[in-house]
């Protein structure tokens, strides 16, 4: 049995930062971020600035999306698009070749798709339209302003960490702006019949990005890795569960942490609603080392996964292509046959 301890993420309020980046206070968030970034890898991010009803806005039309029957839910499956956008049933997505007993709808930015030609990379297939139900004219609109409005803060987190680590306060920048290529999932975790309780609503990983941020409801079950056991991250209202992705880890040689984590089934009759948004640099982005100040670098293990089966590509797109096939087959055998 793992070791579970309480609740011991930090909890950082941005908000001074995010009025005056350089002030004392501004300052003093740099370092509480870098630290926690540094040592277990997450936070509870409070002072965000997004607006409550937002969050409150998008958790309604969730549950809304959840209650279509079925074949309503079925139709925008995640199988139409080769852009990994739409509905994944109950059980069809795996972690580690393990079932996650989860549903959700994924969405990323609303655009065409790209015209592809012979040569081109194959993860430009990743940008493309997402699959709205039309049956909730309210979803789009919330979802999509929702995630503007996480732009917002994930790029407030890339420069606190830039300065963090001894960079100009727009090193960052260049990678997400005018644009990156973010992604949200939708998710609802079902209590597991308790003929067949796996207990895994989403196994043990670790996120493939810059930076995650999750809105969680009531029903607790995220759990975080720390010192060989889990520690649990109880919902606390207000916050975002903040951690970061394997392209960070990569480029400062492990002193930014990309944790595992995963998420437990809720417990009988109950359900769990999240949302969760990652924020992606742009697919073309190339990630090189950064020379980090003597103090940190020497406090840095290297960036690389110990899997050798599992690398960390300089390239966005290749690292984000490879978990995305991973994780959906029928996504894969429909649109990807030719790298299969």
């Amino acid at each position: 049995m793992e070791n579970v301890t309480p609740p011991t993420l930090p909890v950082l309020d941005m908000s001074e930062f995010l009025a005056a980046p350089r002030s004392a206070a501004g300052l003093e968030f740099v370092l509480r971020l870098r630290d926690a970034c540094h040592g277990v890898g997450f936070c509870y991010l409070v002072g965000h600035g997004v607006p409550r009803e937002l969050d409150v806005a998008l958790m309604a039309r969730a549950r809304e999306f959840f209650s279509l029957p079925e074949p309503e839910r079925r139709a925008l499956a995640i199988a139409n698009s080769p852009h990994f956008r739409g509905y994944t049933l109950l059980g069809d997505e795996r972690t580690k070749g393990v079932s996650d007993w989860r549903e959700q709808i994924d969405v990323g930015p609303e655009e065409p798709a790209l015209t592809i030609k012979p040569g081109d990379p194959p993860w430009l297939r990743l940008r493309g339209p997402n699959q709205w139900p039309a049956q909730l004219p309210k979803f789009k609109p919330a979802a999509l302003k929702w995630m503007a409005e996480m732009d917002r803060v994930g790029l407030g987190v890339l420069r606190a960490l830039a300065l963090g680590l001894g960079l100009p306060l727009e090193h960052f920048d260049s990678v997400v702006l005018p644009r990156g290529d973010p992604h949200a999932k939708i998710i609802r975790y079902p209590a597991q019949p308790p003929y067949a309780d796996t207990g895994q609503g989403v196994g043990m990983h670790h996120d493939s990005g810059l930076v995650s941020f999750v809105l969680q409801d009531d029903i607790g079950g995220l759990q975080v890795q720390r010192d060989g056991g889990v520690i649990e991250a109880t919902p606390l209202p207000g916050s975002y569960v903040m951690n970061l992705g394997e392209m960070l880890q990569a480029a400062t040689s492990g002193y930014l942490r990309a944790t595992p984590h995963r998420v437990n089934s809720p417990p009988p009759n109950k359900e769990r609603i999240s949302i969760a948004y990652f924020f992606h640099p742009r697919l073309d982005s190339v990630f090189e080392p950064i020379t980090l100040p003597p103090e940190l670098a020497a406090a840095a293990p290297g960036g690389q996964n110990a899997d050798p089966n599992d690398p960390v590509f300089a390239t966005f797109g290749d690292n984000y292509l490879k978990i995305r096939l991973r994780s959906h087959r029928d996504v894969a055998e429909a649109h990807y046959r030719d790298l299969l």
